[in-house]
């Protein structure tokens, strides 16, 4: 760990601090940096927006994608004040940032009430399953969407 990473470390702990403070969600922050720079930054905001999916490293990630005018945050590094629950950390892989900083860990926020456990245990079940299970319907149709997708000429690839 070198200094500039405690730096945006901190800043992400001061970030979770602020949106605690002010009632904006739960105690999570979050900053993304690219060449020693922060391109976007968030605290949650789960119960100021009514938004399930507006956790730290999501607004993060939202706010430097747009910073950067870019889907994806590679060369990128992510600090944030709470390892990502599961959401979070697909997102994260989604964005290919080139690495992940973590203050606090997911046993730490199960301590505070923040328990992702359930999640976890669901994913490891099959679809059907599952406490919400998943039912397939119309497969046929979203084959062929699929191979619509892979023939089309001008299409961005992720």
């Amino acid at each position: 760990m070198n200094e500039c990473d405690e730096k945006f470390m901190r800043r992400a702990i001061d970030l979770a601090r602020r949106g605690m403070d002010a009632n904006s969600g739960g105690p999570f922050g979050c900053v993304i940096v690219k060449d020693g720079k922060i391109v976007g930054e968030g605290n949650n905001q789960v119960t100021s927006s009514n938004d399930p999916t507006a956790h730290a490293e999501i607004v993060a990630i939202r706010s430097a994608c747009a910073e950067l005018g870019t889907f994806q945050l590679e060369g990128c590094s992510v600090y944030t004040s709470c390892e990502p629950c599961p959401m979070c950390l697909g997102a994260i892989y989604w964005a290919r940032p080139e690495n992940i900083y973590i203050a606090g860990n997911r046993n730490d926020a199960a301590e505070a009430g923040f328990d992702d456990e359930y999640i976890y245990t669901e994913l490891d079940k099959p679809n059907d399953q599952r406490r919400m299970s998943m039912k397939t319907i119309l497969r046929d149709e979203a084959v062929q969407l699929f191979a619509e997708w892979k023939a089309k000429a001008d299409k961005t690839d992720y």
